[in-house]
Order: structure tokens, then C-alpha cells, then sequence
């Protein structure tokens, strides 16, 4: 248990579901509140103080794409974490777009809850207390990454990256021509050292490729069979 709780809102109409989150992650030690509509979630997470929020996409007045979208006007910081019953690309490409640092499909295992939840915790902290002395910068072919400010341009374009997203493409151009096994990003970037059973990192590389790649840039991510993934120009061993 933390010393001091962190503060969770959770916005999910299903009571079921809301019991089992609820219980659970206050046993875990984080201090629950529970909103079971999307305008009571959307007021609360505009004006009180939480660490975090677990929000439903599929909800009966407004839906979860929409709250998120109002709650990045206002604030960038909070981490946001989607379930959702929708596990499609597309669905999944919509949460993430609209400006959510992970997703979580129905049904899950609360083990894999916890492990998210701690996950974007952490990250938050680690980005909140870090101090930097001096611009650090990263580059490969037309790509350029500050991680000081946050920013990332391909050739003329800046483009727009989730937290999660810019986490990955870090870790990339920090190795560039090293293959990185799914265990390794899947630790590096959502601080889980275990099998989750799901295919997060294939889905979050997929639409990361596709930021980068947008105007017919050539691919720069590339997939080795078997092996991983990989940051390096094209070749004929890699797709």
C-alpha cells in the first residue's frame, strides 16, 4: 500500500463491473471514487484531483471518446486508461486518438488491471518530478524526437503522439538497428515484466507506424519475424 493513496476516478455505468473495480483497487490501496454516468465522470475529473482515470467508452449519455476528448483540452497530465468491450483496430485506434494513454478489453483479468493502473501511476510520478538540466534530442533519417519538450517531427511535419505512443517511439530512437523482443517493449513502456495475453504491443506499433508513415513516408518501424521489432531504414529482412 502507498503512503499516500492515489486518487482514482472510475466512470462506468455497468454496477457489476463498478463493484469488482472498486473492491479491488481499494484493497490495492488507492482511494476510489465512482461516477456511473459520463457528465458526472466529465465534471468531477474537470474539477477535483485525481491521479487517475479509468473511463468506459460505452456509456448512455456521453460516451467515453467524447469525455476524453473535452478532458485533453484542459489537461495533458492526467493518465486515462479506456476499457472497452469494443477490442477492434478501429476502436481502439479511436480511444487512443482521442487522447488515451492505454485500453483495457472486456472481460480482463484484475491482475492485468492492477498492472496498468500501477504502470500509468508510475509513469506519471517519473514524468512530474523529472528535472531537465539541459534539450535532449534524438534523430534517425527524417525523424526527429526532443525529449524535452515532448515534441516530434518527421521531415517538415510534426507529428501528434499519445503518452504511450512517445514512450515507444523513445524507446526505438534510443536503439535504433537493435530488435526489441515484445517483452522488452511490453517492461520498457508499460512496466509490466509478464505476459499480459494480450497483443497491445502489436496494436500500439501498428498506429504508431501509422502517424509516421502518414504522407507515404517510408516505413522506419519494421517488423522481424520471430523476433521483434526494429527502428532502421529497409532492407530485405525486415517487413
Amino acid at each position: 500500500m502507498e503512503s499516500q493513496a492515489k486518487k482514482i476516478l472510475l466512470v462506468e455505468d455497468d454496477s457489476k463491473v463498478c463493484s469488482f473495480i472498486n473492491r479491488g483497487l481499494t484493497e490495492a490501496g488507492y482511494e476510489m471514487t465512482i461516477a456511473m454516468s459520463g457528465k458526472q465522470g466529465l465534471e468531477w475529473a474537470q474539477s477535483s484531483g485525481f491521479d487517475l482515470l479509468i473511463l468506459d467508452i460505452m456509456l448512455p449519455d456521453i460516451n467515453g471518446l467524447d469525455i476524453c476528448s473535452a478532458i485533453r483540452k484542459h489537461n495533458q497530465n492526467i493518465p486515462i486508461l479506456f476499457l472497452t468491450a469494443l477490442g477492434s483496430a478501429e476502436n481502439i485506434a479511436l480511444g487512443l486518438n482521442s487522447g488515451a494513454d492505454d485500453y483495457l478489453s472486456k472481460p480482463f483479468k484484475f491482475i492485468e488491471l492492477v498492472a496498468r493502473v500501477k504502470s500509468l501511476l508510475r509513469r506519471s510520478d517519473t514524468h512530474e518530478n523529472r528535472f531537465v538540466k539541459e534539450e535532449v534530442t534524438y534523430g534517425f533519417s527524417d525523424l526527429k524526437v526532443n525529449d524535452t519538450t515532448k515534441t516530434v517531427t518527421r521531415g517538415s511535419d510534426e507529428i501528434s503522439l499519445t503518452s504511450t505512443e512517445y514512450r515507444l517511439l523513445h524507446m526505438f530512437i534510443k536503439t535504433p538497428f537493435r530488435v526489441l523482443s515484445r517483452a522488452e517493449i511490453l517492461e520498457h513502456v508499460w512496466g509490466v515484466d509478464f505476459d499480459i495475453g494480450t497483443n497491445v504491443v502489436d496494436v500500439y506499433v501498428n498506429y504508431l507506424r501509422k502517424k509516421l508513415e502518414k504522407g507515404d513516408k517510408p516505413r522506419i518501424i519494421h517488423t522481424v519475424i520471430g523476433m521483434g521489432y526494429v527502428l532502421r531504414e529497409n532492407d530485405e529482412y525486415t517487413k
